[in-house]
């Protein structure tokens, strides 16, 4: 057992070089291939499959070229964020949702971490859309904090701490719209701040991050997103280091913005609670994979998938006594070297013959609800399999 656990950890120094040029070659490769994007609107530019969406996620895979060997973080993700919704996205840590949105804001840690396939399209709401896997750091600047802005999990790590609140807000408008003059970026800031709740505009302008609350902290990292009202707000954890009373604040909040801006909200969360109280849509995600998506309804009265049962078993209900809460035995598998066949298999207790074959299909169990599970292999519409990259064959 000793000597399997050594050989599984263990690298050797021919290995290691061929992984680090193996690296070198790919990330050149793509790093050269997004640069000749650059030189040609046509080549970052397509039409969106539905134009009532606001982001159509196609078959995304999103890989990061370690000392180890290929971490595929995200594996052929299919799914759609309509306009005006708010879809949450759920999953234990680990899971790929964070880098899902990172991909969609190209805020990978380049040129370790590339999205290797698949299209990432925005609308660009005039028939048009922009293929975000492709499109240049130029174009970016003007989309990302304008049309698609973040609010990142630890606001205290988001604001920075040697620069007062007024001058971090001012600065996101200035970006954006350079022909507005300073009083005009002070009155909109002081309207951002009014809009999300903080009574002492004036005074909180004039203040650094560590003098406010977090609760407050947050709501400045709201402000900062919605300086420019985007078309879609990703909202990434953004109660996680916040009390149960200001969480509750936060996202009342988040949801009345979003009804006043007619936005959309993409919400990262692994708090079933926050996503059932907010979500239009649900989209489960493990190991790196959206194993069941659907409407809230569907997921939280009808979940499909035994990784979604899962979950559901292992949250805590109020009025219910038990010794312990529900936890999914085994471990997720690694994701240097994942598995053909289901990555939910070996933990799954539903088990049925199938699951012994390659990874499930998604197949549609009704007009809005979506699964990867062999259970329902008959009875459903089978609609494709997932898209891995074969890095090697790049």
């Amino acid at each position: 057992m000793a000597d399997q656990k050594k050989s599984s950890a263990f690298i050797t120094a021919g290995e290691s070089r061929r992984i680090t040029k193996f690296n070198r070659r790919i990330t050149r490769k793509l790093e050269n291939a997004r640069a000749d994007a650059g030189r040609d609107p046509a080549l970052y530019t397509t039409v969106m499959k539905d134009p009532d969406n606001v982001v159509e996620f196609d078959n995304v895979c999103t890989y990061f070229f370690s000392d180890v060997g290929t971490v595929k973080a995200v594996d052929g993700v299919n799914f759609s964020i309509p306009k005006h919704a708010t879809v949450g996205v759920v999953g234990e840590s680990g899971c790929g949702k964070s880098v899902t949105s990172l991909s969609l804001m190209q805020l990978l840690q380049r040129p370790s971490g590339q999205v290797v396939g698949g299209e990432i399209r925005f609308n660009k709401g005039d028939g048009t859309a922009y293929n975000i896997a492709n499109t240049p750091n130029s174009v970016m600047e003007h989309i990302r904090g304008n049309k698609i802005s973040m609010i990142f999990q630890e606001p205290m790590t988001s604001l920075n701490p040697v620069f007062k609140i007024g001058a971090q807000v001012d600065e996101v408008t200035k970006l954006h719209f350079p022909d507005m003059d300073d009083e005009a970026v002070k009155a909109r800031t002081l309207e951002m701040l009014d809009l999300v709740g903080i009574a002492n505009k004036e005074g909180v302008y004039n203040m650094y991050p560590h003098e406010l609350s977090g609760g407050m902290r947050q709501r400045i990292c709201i402000a900062i997103a919605l300086a420019c009202s985007p078309t879609l707000i990703i909202a990434d954890e953004p109660t996680t280091a916040l009390d149960v009373t200001i969480q509750a604040q936060i996202l009342d909040l988040l949801q009345s913005l979003k009804d006043k801006l007619n936005s959309s909200i993409m919400l990262i969360t692994h708090d079933l609670g926050v996503v059932a109280g907010m979500a239009d849509y649900v989209v489960v995600m493990y190991a790196g994979r959206v194993v069941e998506k659907g409407t809230a309804d569907d997921i939280f009265h009808h979940p499909a998938h035994p990784y979604t049962i899962g979950l559901m078993a292992s949250k805590p209900v109020v009025g219910r006594k038990v010794e312990k809460l529900y936890n999914i035995p085994g471990n997720v598998p690694n994701p240097v070297d994942m598995p053909n066949y289901c990555y939910f298999r070996d933990r799954c207790e539903s088990q049925c013959e199938r699951c012994h074959g390659l990874y499930p299909p998604e197949i549609k169990i009704s007009d809005t609800h979506y699964v990867s599970c062999y259970r329902f292999y008959d009875e459903g519409e089978l609609i494709g399999y997932p898209k891995s990259v074969n890095v090697e064959e790049m």
